[in-house]
């Protein structure tokens, strides 16, 4: 098997894969697979997991279309896989109103348990802002992410960008939902 660009975006639009991607380790091993193919056992190794417990997470990604094999080669008489992201990105559905964002669970959870001592950027900045400077900020901020993804050189260490632009739900009913 060779590599091939994968497509651009995967749209996951069944329960299989909302719950393969819903799942923090899962979400660590398709961080793995983000740049570069990897097998089971690079894969276990740079997430820190066992390698059956790897090579498990593997397949419920697999069976939902999220990862798949790009090449095989022989290993002393054992075919070994590489596994590779199935798109560039993954669109998740509208989690709906007070639905779970799972990105943001993943992210935050990302957060914590990132090295304290490392070098971070976090802010939380409350704007008021025209329908158009929202819009604009949106496309500015996308823009930006998608110009240093473009730059992603595997051979340097992951950085990871997150970023919520949304209109809080009005204070009458942010109050009444936590009666």
């Amino acid at each position: 098997m060779t590599t091939e660009d994968p497509p651009e975006t995967f749209h996951v639009t069944t329960e299989e894969q909302l719950r393969a991607v819903s799942n923090l380790t899962r979400h660590r091993i398709m961080a793995v697979l983000r740049f570069e193919p990897a097998t089971i056992t690079q894969i276990a190794e740079r997430v820190g997991l066992a390698k059956g417990s790897s090579s498990y997470h593997v397949r419920l990604l697999e069976r939902a279309g999220l990862v798949k094999v790009v090449r095989t080669r022989k290993v002393r008489g054992v075919t070994e896989r590489y596994y590779a992201m199935a798109a560039r990105a993954i669109a998740l559905p509208d989690p709906g109103q007070g639905g779970p964002d799972v990105l943001m669970r993943h992210a935050v959870a990302d957060l914590e348990a990132a090295p304290v001592d490392g070098a971070r950027h976090v802010r939380m900045a409350h704007l008021r802002l025209t329908d158009e400077q929202f819009a604009e900020l949106g496309a500015r901020l996308e823009a930006l992410a998608d110009e240093y993804q473009e730059l992603a050189d595997p051979s340097l260490p992951d950085a990871s960008l997150v970023f919520a632009l949304f209109h809080p739900a009005p204070r009458a009913q942010a109050e009444g939902d936590a009666k």
